[in-house]
């Protein structure tokens, strides 16, 4: 009985277009359908020369290597920037891949693009991608075969060739020609997800335009690589409605985005306007679904978020070079997006909050900034839109000029400013009555402020964090969300870091606040019952409530007060979990988390916590984890109050010295 009521509720909140699309789907990969649609074995077709293809009237970022003669003296590097280009670049050419933004993993100079660097398991190259396993303990996290073959990796070598005048273009070429060898069509794991095919396509796309003129790119290399972007582009038109109906989150944008400018781009395709049509109506069609009315996005994530945000710098730049253009409320719709995620930056480092499902996701990284930097990426989205920098000069100004954009242009749009310099408190609230919008909310002042989510669940939820917050101050995340880690790990370390335990708000028990289901699935959707953000004076005041734990009880909610005030170091945050009289006589512990940054005592901050009564709650301490980039985790001290009457009044402040 309990199997047919989950299975009732996922069919409520995937719908029935998703879950039947998703039953046919699964039923065509055990049957051999889709092995017969995706063919391993094709002509091979000449669509165009070397020679057409530079003259062709398409225009991208830039033309080529040689007109990019020298770069504006805000983008030039100093000295030590260049050294650390120079490390990774060698680093690169020695076999050591960046993985995830986060570190290096040798792979070696002979890689095979099949063998997973942790488990040592290696895919067959003969086999056909539907038949392949994900999710497989002994395999280990495929994300992990996937990262290479993204090819994000060419970047920093692009960039160290334009910087240091050092042609890369022989080991660029070798690495395309090489993958295209050892990944026969529609076999192995670097088939089996069409954003990693798409993300493909638009690397080796950047490659190809700023080595256009090299010898290294001889008319055999360039007819082996054409052929295999476009058998590539036909198997993501082919298996485009598994993320369009059956996923629809930012890979659906990604694949929609390859098709669209895989028709823009390569015209002499047969297929390449009717790619260029539906990508773009697509495209806008996603868009306008996944960033909901208020700007913020359906994947309440905020790499995530940003992950879309330079998905649309390409299409609307190239759209523009190339004489094409988007709807205005697409523009509007994005504008919003981008400012929600200048509003939530810290102003001393560029980071945002560890907040949601994070993969390490940066595709397109063109400038020496940390990956936890979120000004690049917003800086050339906003520089598109207004023909100037969001910030100050810096090596974040870099992507403007690859994207061409000190090219002044005429504008024929405009969007109001920023709230910059300033004190502001802006919500970004949930009304009922104004679409879909995903409750996040921000409490500003100069140096320091707070995030906290106070959200409904419109879309599917990747983490049970509602009524999480977030507190900064001068650079510092002084109680931080503890990241993602994984998405295929131990059955532990899954629950910790997609439950509330690895969040501060309130713990019911062990309970998460939503029950989990396979994979991404969480069944009964913890939802708002209300928020206000309201300016005080002296003080700014939030004040929220969610339904959660409703597998537990169908009445239970968490209440949560946050007063920031503006002339003290200082924050009171009162949290009440409401619970119906029959679990009150369970006696169940319920905890308030919390997860300092661990400078935080040695910095002079303090917190101490009350009952209802005024009594003091004694500190506790647990092992717990962190994790600011993906499938990397450092052990660190979790803190958490107990309480069974479900009332904590928490303050956090500075001592004074």
């Amino acid at each position: 009985m309990k199997k047919v009521i989950l299975l009732s509720r996922l069919i409520r909140q995937m719908g029935w277009k998703a879950f039947l699309f998703r039953v046919s789907y699964e039923l065509k990969k055990r049957s051999g359908l889709l092995q017969k649609a995706f063919p391993t074995q094709v002509p091979f077709t000449a669509f165009t020369t070397l020679e057409s293809w530079k003259v062709q009237p398409v225009h991208f970022f830039f033309p080529s290597r040689e007109a990019l003669t020298q770069a504006p003296k805000d983008v030039v590097l100093d000295e030590s920037t260049l050294e650390l280009l120079s490390v990774e670049n060698e680093l690169i050419n020695t076999g050591h891949i960046p993985f995830f933004n986060a570190s290096f993993q040798y792979l070696g100079k002979d890689y095979n693009w099949l063998t997973h660097p942790e488990t040592k398991y290696q895919y067959s190259p003969i086999q056909h991608w539907s038949t392949i396993r994900e999710l497989d303990p002994k395999i280990g996290d495929i994300k992990f075969v996937w990262e290479k073959s993204r090819f994000a990796y060419l970047y920093p070598v692009i960039r160290y060739d334009f910087h240091t005048q050092t042609d890369r273009a022989a080991f660029v070429f070798h690495e395309i020609e090489d993958w295209i060898e050892k990944n026969p069509l529609n076999c192995g794991p670097n088939y089996v997800c069409s954003q990693e095919t798409s993300l493909r396509i638009l690397n080796w796309t950047f490659a190809l335009h700023y080595y256009k003129n090299s010898p290294e790119l001889t008319e055999d290399r360039f007819q082996t690589i054409i052929h295999s972007i476009y058998w590539q582009a036909q198997h993501v038109a082919a298996n485009i409605d598994f993320s369009r109906i059956a996923v629809r989150n930012n890979h659906a944008i990604t694949e929609c985005l390859g098709l669209y400018l895989v028709g823009l781009l390569y015209p002499f395709f047969p297929e390449s306007a009717d790619w260029k049509k539906n990508g773009k109506q697509w495209l806008t069609e996603e868009g306008l679904y996944q960033i909901y009315e208020d700007g913020s996005y359906l994947q309440f994530s905020m790499n995530y978020h940003r992950v879309t945000m330079q998905l649309f710098t390409w299409a609307f730049i190239l759209a523009e070079r190339n004489g094409d253009r988007f709807e205005d409320k697409l523009y509007d719709r994005v504008y919003k997006s981008l400012n929600l995620l200048y509003q939530h930056q810290d102003t001393v480092t560029g980071h945002l909050p560890n907040y949601g499902a994070n993969d390490g996701a940066l595709f397109f990284r063109l400038n020496s900034c940390t990956y936890r930097d979120y000004r690049p990426q917003l800086n050339a989205l906003y520089y598109f839109f207004h023909q100037k920098p969001l910030y100050t000069n810096g090596i974040w100004n870099e992507d403007v000029f690859w994207y061409g954009l000190q090219v002044q242009r005429k504008q024929t749009f405009s969007f109001p400013a920023f709230p910059k310099d300033q004190s502001f408190a802006s919500p970004l609230a949930l009304d009922k009555n104004s679409g879909r919008q995903t409750g996040f909310y921000v409490l500003r002042d100069p140096d320091k402020f707070v995030f906290v989510r106070c959200g409904n669940h419109p879309d599917r939820p990747s983490q049970a964090d509602n009524l999480h917050v977030d507190i900064w101050y001068k650079g510092i995340n002084l109680m931080r969300d503890a990241g993602s880690y994984k998405y295929n790990t131990e059955p532990g370390l899954l629950k910790y870091f997609m439950g509330t335990a690895s969040h501060n708000t309130i713990q019911l028990g062990d309970q998460d606040q939503m029950l989990k289901g396979g994979r991404f699935i969480w069944y009964y959707w913890s939802q708002s019952a209300g928020a206000t953000l309201t300016d005080q004076g002296d003080h700014i005041v939030f004040e929220g409530k969610v339904h959660v734990y409703q597998q537990v009880h169908s009445k239970i909610f968490h209440h949560r007060k946050i007063v920031q005030y503006k002339n003290e170091l200082r924050w009171e945050i009162e949290d009440t979990l409401l619970l119906p009289e029959e679990i009150k006589q369970k006696n169940l512990p319920i905890y308030q988390r919390w997860h300092p940054h661990p400078d935080f005592e040695t910095q002079g901050w303090k917190i101490v916590c009350a009952d209802k009564n005024g009594n003091s709650i004694a500190l506790q301490t647990k092992d717990g984890w962190y994790s600011s980039f993906y499938g990397v985790k450092e052990p660190v001290t979790e803190w958490y109050y107990e309480n069974k009457e479900g009332y904590f009044k928490t303050t956090i402040f500075h001592v004074k010295s």
